[in-house]
C-alpha cells in the first residue's frame, strides 16, 4: 500500500472521505460440518497457530502461560472468572483468550513510517480483520485538520493539543469521555475523577452496548446490579439455564464449569434461536475424555426460542410451574421464602388469568411438550442458577425479561443460597470494573457526596449521555470533543452511517490504542492516536514494575502484572495518560495531587478505598492469592432496594406480539467464532460450519424456498426504522437450523441496519438483537444508491 500523491490539495479540497463501513466484497466462502460441540483439539490448534502468524511463538507462549495465573496476569478478553482454588498449571485460558493475547504479544508494530506510507483513505480500503493485523501501534500520532495521513506528534505536544480544545469548550458538556472494558480499576477512576472535576459527567461506556440492560433490570430488584453467584456455585447446583448466551464463543472457559456442575449431578437447559455448539457439548483439550472421545454433553434440554420470542416462553413456564404447584401445594414454590423475602406475590400470579399457554407457545415458537419438560426440570429443584448474554439484553424488552427470570427464581426461592441465583455473562474483562470505579453517566448521590467529601471540589451532578445519546448530541453538535480510553467506537456503536456523520462533525477525537481499528479512520476534523501498554506488557514506573487490578464478572478483585517487554519505548501507560491530560489541562485549579497518582498505582488505590464501599485494605487484599470478592448482600439473601426495603419485588410484565410484513424477517447480530467484539482475529466461524468469509446470512431453509432464494445467492439487506432507507448490501445465504422468519448476521457488517432509535426501554442500550429487515436479491447497481444516501 502506498500513499496516493494526488488526495490532498492544500486547502483540503478534494480530499477522498473514506467509507464507515467494511468494504463492500466477497471472499471465498467454504461451507464445512455445523459441529455440535466446542473445544478440544481444534481449539489448541487455533490458539497456537495465531501465535506463530505473529510471529510471537515463543514470547507468546511465555505469556499464555502466566495469563489468569496467580502473580501473572488477567486475560485481555471475556469477564469469565478464574478459579479460587488451583488453578490448572497447563493453562487457565481458552482459544479466543489466546487469539486476543496473540496480537498483544505480536512482534509487528506501526511506526510513524507505516502512516506516512499509507493515507487514511487507502487504509479504510482494508477490512477490519486485515487492519487489526498490522500490529502494535508504537507511537503517538496526530491528523491535522484537512489531512489525508497521520504525522508523529510528542506525548507533550499532544497532551498540549487535548487541553487547547477542552479548555476552548463553551462549556464541560461539549466533552465526552468513552471507556472500553479492557481499562483497568486504577486507571477508570482516575480517568472518571478527572471527567468529574473537568466538569461533566459524559461518560458513555461499553456497558451502555451490552449489559446496560442487566444492571438497570436488577438494581431495583434485587438491590445490586450484578449477578449473585459464584464459580463454586456452578459447581454444586441442581440446574443451570443458560438462555440468550453463546459460550463455546462468548466465554468458552464457562463450558469448563458447565461441564464440572454436570458431573455433580446438574442439569442443563439451553434457550437459543440457534443450537450453538457450545450450548451442546464440550471436549476438554486438557483431559483425556477432550481429547479421544467425545467429550460432554452440555445441554439436557434445547428450546428453539424465536427472536425476542422468551418473554412469552418465560410466562408459558411460570402459568406450567402455577399448574404444579396447586396439583403439589408446597413442593414447587418457596412459600416461606417468598412470604419473607418478597412481595406482590397475589397480583403477580393473578395476570395469569389472561394468558392461553397455546398462544405463548406460538409466539416462542417452542412447543407445549418441550415447555412442559422445561417446566418439570424446574419444578423440583431449588438451586437453580440462570444465565444470559446479549440474547437477552439488547432486545427492546429486554428488562423486562430479566425481571421475568427474576419472578421465576423468586417463585422457587432460587436467589440468595448456595447454587442459586442470577449470572449475567459480562464480555470484556473489566468492564463490570469500570461501573465500579464509577464510569456512569449517571453516578448517584452518594458517590459524588464522598467524591467532595475527600477531594473537596464539587462534581457536576446532571447526569451525562449515555453511547445513544452521545452519538444524537455528536450530531447535533452538542459534544465536540470524544476521548475513547480503549475500544472501537464506531464498530461498536449501531447506525453505522449515521454514527460516523456524527464523528466527523467534532473537533477532535482522541483515541488510545493498542492496535489500529476503524475509529482512527473515521475521525473528527482533528484526531489524535495514543498509544497505550497492554495487560500483558510489563508497566515499570519509576524504576518498579506496577501490577493492575480488575473484577471479574463474580465480582471478584484480583491483581494482573504484565511479564513482557514494551514493543516499544514511546507507550504510555493509562493512568499515565490520565494524570498528564489532568495536569495540563487543569493545572493549578485542580485540587487533586495527579503527580502523586501518575508516580504510584498504590496511591491510587488507597484513596480508592476511602471513596468506594468494599475496597478496605485495598492494597493489602488485592495482593492476596486470588484477590478478594466485593460485597454483595443479594448473594447472601439480603435484597436491600430503595423502593420495597429489604424484599424483592415480583414484576409485571408485558408479552410483545413481533408482527411482521410478509417480506419482512427478525434479524439479530452476533459475532463469529473468530471474534471478540469489534477484534476480528480470523476469517472462520468454525462451529457454524463458515470458513473464510463474514458477509452471510443464516436463514431458515423454508423462508429461503418461499422467497424464491437458494443457499449461495448474493442479497442485499435493508432496513426502514424512522422512515429512513438503511442498506447493507452483499450477503451470501447459508441455509442454517432457525426458527422461520428469523435471520441471523454478524456485526460489525450489519451494525449500519440498526438505527439509532432502536433501543431496549429504560436500559436505553442498542437494541441489536431485534431487527425488522427485507431481503432482496443483489442489484449491483446498489453501491451508487448508497453513496447517494
Amino acid at each position: 500500500m502506498k500513499k496516493d500523491q494526488n488526495e490532498k490539495s492544500s486547502n483540503g479540497e478534494n480530499i477522498k472521505s473514506p467509507d464507515a463501513e467494511n468494504p463492500y466484497r466477497l471472499l471465498d466462502l467454504k461451507l464445512t460440518k455445523v459441529e455440535n460441540w466446542a473445544a478440544g483439539v481444534p481449539a489448541v490448534v487455533a490458539a497456537f497457530s495465531d501465535l506463530i502468524e505473529e510471529k510471537t511463538l515463543v514470547r507468546g507462549t511465555k505469556a499464555l502461560f502466566k495469563m489468569n495465573q496467580t502473580g501473572g496476569f488477567d486475560c485481555p478478553s471475556c469477564a469469565w472468572p478464574d478459579p479460587d482454588d488451583e488453578r490448572s498449571s497447563l493453562g487457565e485460558y481458552c482459544e479466543n483468550g489466546a487469539k486476543a493475547l496473540a496480537e498483544e504479544a505480536t512482534t509487528k508494530k506501526i511506526t510513524a513510517d507505516f502512516f506516512k506510507e499509507n493515507s487514511i483513505y487507502d487504509l479504510a480500503q482494508l477490512d477490519d480483520h486485515q487492519i487489526g493485523k498490522m500490529g502494535r501501534l508504537s507511537e503517538p500520532m496526530y491528523l491535522p485538520e484537512n489531512g489525508t495521513h497521520y504525522e508523529p506528534i510528542s506525548w507533550n505536544d499532544a497532551f498540549k493539543k487535548i487541553a487547547q480544545q477542552l479548555n476552548t469548550l463553551e462549556s464541560p458538556d461539549q466533552a465526552a469521555f468513552y471507556t472500553s472494558g479492557r481499562t483497568s480499576n486504577e486507571a477508570s477512576f482516575l480517568y472518571q475523577l478527572f471527567a468529574k472535576e473537568y466538569g461533566t459527567n459524559n461518560m458513555p461506556d461499553c456497558s451502555n452496548m451490552c449489559h446496560e440492560t442487566s444492571g438497570t433490570a436488577l438494581r431495583p430488584t434485587i438491590g445490586i446490579g450484578k449477578g449473585t453467584v459464584t464459580l463454586d456455585d456452578f459447581y454444586d447446583t441442581d440446574l443451570i439455564i443458560i438462555i440468550g448466551q453463546n459460550p463455546g464463543t462468548n466465554a468458552p472457559r464457562m463450558m469448563s464449569a458447565l461441564a464440572k456442575g454436570k458431573k455433580n449431578g446438574a442439569k442443563i437447559i439451553a434457550i437459543n434461536p440457534l443450537p450453538e455448539a457450545g450450548l451442546m457439548g464440550f471436549r476438554n483439550p486438557q483431559e483425556i475424555n477432550g481429547v479421544l472421545r467425545s467429550g460432554v454433553k452440555l445441554a439436557d434440554l434445547y428450546l428453539p426460542v424465536k427472536i425476542n420470542g422468551d418473554m412469552a416462553l418465560l410466562k408459558a413456564l411460570e402459568i406450567i410451574l402455577i399448574e404444579l404447584e396447586k396439583n403439589n401445594p408446597g413442593k414447587v414454590f418457596d412459600a416461606d421464602f417468598i412470604r419473607e423475602k418478597t412481595t406482590g406475590y397475589d397480583a403477580f400470579t393473578e395476570q395469569f388469568s389472561r394468558y392461553n399457554l397455546d398462544d405463548l407457545a406460538q409466539l416462542s415458537g417452542v412447543s407445549k411438550e418441550e415447555l412442559y419438560q422445561a417446566a418439570e426440570m424446574l419444578a423440583f429443584k431449588k438451586r437453580i442458577i440462570v444465565c444470559w448474554g446479549m440474547g437477552l439484553t439488547q432486545q427492546p424488552n429486554g428488562v423486562d425479561m430479566i425481571r421475568e427470570i427474576l419472578n421465576i427464581l423468586l417463585l422457587k426461592g432460587s436467589i440468595g443460597k448456595p447454587g442459586a441465583g442470577v449470572c449475567p455473562v459480562r464480555g470484556h474483562s473489566n468492564v463490570q470494573g469500570n461501573r465500579t470505579m464509577m464510569i456512569d453517566e449517571k453516578p448517584t448521590d452518594e458517590q459524588l457526596d464522598r467524591l467532595q467529601a475527600f477531594y473537596g471540589f464539587n462534581p457536576p451532578r446532571k447526569h451525562g449521555y449515555d453511547v445513544v445519546r452521545a452519538i444524537k448530541a455528536m450530531h447535533d453538535e452538542k459534544v465536540k470533543l470524544l476521548f475513547c480510553m480503549g475500544g472501537n467506537f464506531l464498530s461498536a456503536t449501531p447506525d453505522t452511517s449515521y454514527t460516523a456523520a456524527a464523528l466527523r462533525k467534532l473537533n477532535l477525537t482522541v483515541c488510545v490504542s493498542t492496535k489500529l481499528n476503524r475509529s482512527h479512520l473515521i475521525h473528527g476534523r482533528e484526531a489524535l492516536i495514543l498509544p497505550t501498554l497492554s495487560r500483558s506488557d510489563i508497566d515499570m514506573v519509576n524504576g518498579q514494575a506496577q501490577f493492575i487490578s480488575t473484577e471479574n464478572s463474580m465480582g471478584v478483585v484480583q491483581s494482573s502484572k504484565g511479564i513482557l517487554k514494551p514493543v516499544s519505548d514511546h507507550l504510555i501507560n493509562e493512568t499515565q495518560i490520565v494524570c498528564r491530560m489532568a495536569m495540563v489541562t487543569l493545572g493549578e485549579k485542580s485540587v487533586i495531587n495527579w503527580m502523586r497518582y501518575h508516580d504510584s498505582y498504590d496511591a491510587i488505590r488507597d484513596d480508592i478505598e476511602k471513596c468506594i464501599p468494599g475496597f478496605e485494605n485495598y492494597n493489602i487484599r488485592v495482593r492476596e492469592k486470588g484477590g478478594f470478592y466485593l460485597p454483595n448482600a443479594a448473594r447472601h439473601g439480603e435484597f436491600i432496594t430503595k423502593e420495597f426495603g429489604d424484599r424483592a419485588p415480583f414484576t409485571l410484565t408485558e408479552v410483545p406480539q413481533n408482527e411482521l410484513e410478509n417480506d419482512e424477517y427478525m434479524m439479530a447480530t452476533t459475532r463469529t467464532h473468530d471474534q471478540f467484539n469489534t477484534t476480528i482475529y480470523g476469517l472462520d466461524d468454525r462451529y457454524r460450519g463458515i470458513k473464510n468469509e463474514r458477509r452471510v446470512i443464516f436463514m431458515n431453509q423454508k423462508d429461503i424456498d418461499k422467497a424464491g432464494f437458494k443457499t449461495g445467492d448474493k442479497v442485499d439487506l435493508f432496513n426502514y426504522d424512522d422512515n429512513i432507507e438503511r442498506i447493507a448490501p452483499l450477503f451470501i445465504i447459508v441455509s442454517y437450523q432457525i426458527p422461520e422468519k428469523n435471520t441471523v448476521t454478524y456485526f460489525p457488517e450489519t451494525n449500519v441496519l440498526v438505527s439509532v432509535n432502536n433501543v431496549v426501554k429504560d436500559s436505553n442500550m442498542p437494541a441489536s438483537k431485534y431487527v425488522k429487515i427485507k431481503i432482496r436479491k443483489h442489484d449491483p447497481e446498489i453501491y451508487t444508491k448508497i453513496k447517494q444516501l
